[in-house]
């Protein structure tokens, strides 16, 4: 049973960023896109191509005529992009959720992807097992971004494929962020 509101999480328009292949209907990112209907998702050209300017074109394409500040929600590579655009924008981002971002590293993205503190509010799902994140390298970002950490223990990457579907302890934990958010002007 759901500790908060789900209505916290219409404060602000919420954009889904996937991460490389997209996500398949079983995910998470997908079951909140099916139970709020009215969230956004990123659209991309080419899903395999790990293209940081191309996914924050996607993140801006899905902007177009919304009011800003949004709420991004990345998840893995998408994580990434969703940390690079509200370091652009930040004027445009109410806050960020970064669920399993993968080691910058991974994407030669290491002087785009900075050791530094987010310019917006952030949260942080990462798991102990995750192939794309050694847990000591998520509490480094982590801190580096000055971005709390919810740690989900054994969870591999924290999608489907580690049986995440509907995932409603990460919706209480993001309707509580939101509830910590600047008021939406």
């Amino acid at each position: 049973m759901s500790n908060h509101d789900f209505s916290l999480l219409e404060h602000y328009p919420v954009v889904l960023v996937p991460g490389i292949q997209d996500s398949v209907a079983e995910h998470w990112q997908s079951c909140w896109q099916r139970r709020f209907p009215h969230w956004l998702r990123i659209s991309q050209r080419d899903w395999q191509q790990p293209d940081l300017e191309g996914w924050m074109l996607a993140i801006c394409r899905e902007l177009e005529g919304q009011t800003p500040p949004v709420l991004l929600i990345g998840h893995s590579f998408g994580a990434l992009s969703s940390w690079a655009f509200a370091q652009r924008y930040p004027q445009r981002v109410a806050g960020v959720v970064l669920v399993a971002p993968a080691e910058p590293q991974r994407f030669e993205l290491e002087d785009e992807i900075l050791p530094e503190p987010l310019s917006v509010p952030g949260l942080m799902f990462a798991s102990r097992s995750d192939p794309l994140l050694n847990f000591s390298r998520a509490k480094y970002w982590s801190a580096a971004w000055n971005c709390p950490l919810i740690d989900v223990g054994d969870a591999g990457h924290i999608n489907a494929q580690s049986g995440f579907g509907e995932w409603l302890h990460a919706l209480d934990c993001i309707a509580e962020f939101v509830q910590h958010l600047p008021a939406r002007k």
